[in-house]
């Protein structure tokens, strides 16, 4: 017998902070897989995405920010690990904070303000595009629904 449970999907969620100077995103070098990416991580069970990215922006780079506004929601998910949803918070502008960063040396071992015409030199593709579409979203007045990393 089938659980009607089992039909539903489960993804794995996880939540990231877009940090905007003038045309740069804010990247960290991550100490595994892919490497670069943006402060963030995977949502803990009963924990909010928005939640979960000042927790990650607290771990991983020793800053205490608040989300501010939703950036982007991408459906995007990822053979054996299942369906995905990734969620990109706009967490202010980092101002004087920039030079009170301090990167966890675990997780994170580089931070890299990075020209948004150069994401491609960093990031895996859908990354790159997730990251293009978050800025866009940063400049205008709407979040942006994706899919691996494309609107809709």
């Amino acid at each position: 017998m089938i659980n009607p449970a089992d039909l539903f999907a489960t993804p794995r969620l996880a939540a990231g902070a877009l940090f905007v100077n003038g045309n740069e995103i804010l990247l960290v070098r991550k100490t595994y897989g892919n490497r670069w990416d943006i402060p963030g991580g995977y949502v803990d069970r009963g924990e909010s995405p928005a939640d979960a990215c000042e927790r990650e922006i607290r771990e991983e780079l020793g800053l205490t920010r608040t989300v501010e506004r939703l950036l982007v929601h991408d459906w995007a998910p990822n053979g054996p690990e299942g369906d995905k949803i990734l969620y990109v918070f706009d967490c202010g502008p980092l101002g004087d904070d920039e030079h009170r960063i301090q990167l966890d040396g675990t997780e994170l071992d580089k931070a890299e303000w990075v020209p948004v015409n150069r994401l491609g030199e960093y990031l895996i593709p859908r990354l790159e595009r997730r990251l293009a579409q978050a800025f866009l979203a940063y400049s205008g007045t709407a979040p942006r629904y994706l899919e691996h990393g494309q609107p809709r």
